[in-house]
């Protein structure tokens, strides 16, 4: 069953969009569900679901970040060094 839905736009925002649909080759309703869609599925991307999630999630880490982690001494001094920049002399 399909529910109608009115959305409130204003005359420049929505022939903006009007033409984008058109440009698509589909209707500005088509192009509005697709955007929200779209959406939705880019909001489930970060999120990790169970421990195949997890291994997926460190084997991207992995392939995209170069050099080596630092040790937790080296982030304790870092942070150290980042708080100490922020507070005031008075």
């Amino acid at each position: 069953m399909s529910t109608r839905v009115q959305v409130i736009l204003d005359e420049e925002e929505r022939e903006h969009f009007r033409r984008q649909a058109e440009r698509e080759g589909v209707s500005l309703s088509a192009w509005l569900r697709r955007a929200g869609r779209e959406r939705l599925a880019a909001g489930q991307q970060g999120r990790i679901t169970g421990p195949a999630g997890l291994k997926t999630f460190f084997e991207a880490c992995d392939t995209r970040e170069r050099g080596r982690e630092p040790d937790w001494e080296e982030h304790r001094v870092a942070i150290e060094g980042s708080t100490a920049a922020g507070q005031s002399r008075t």
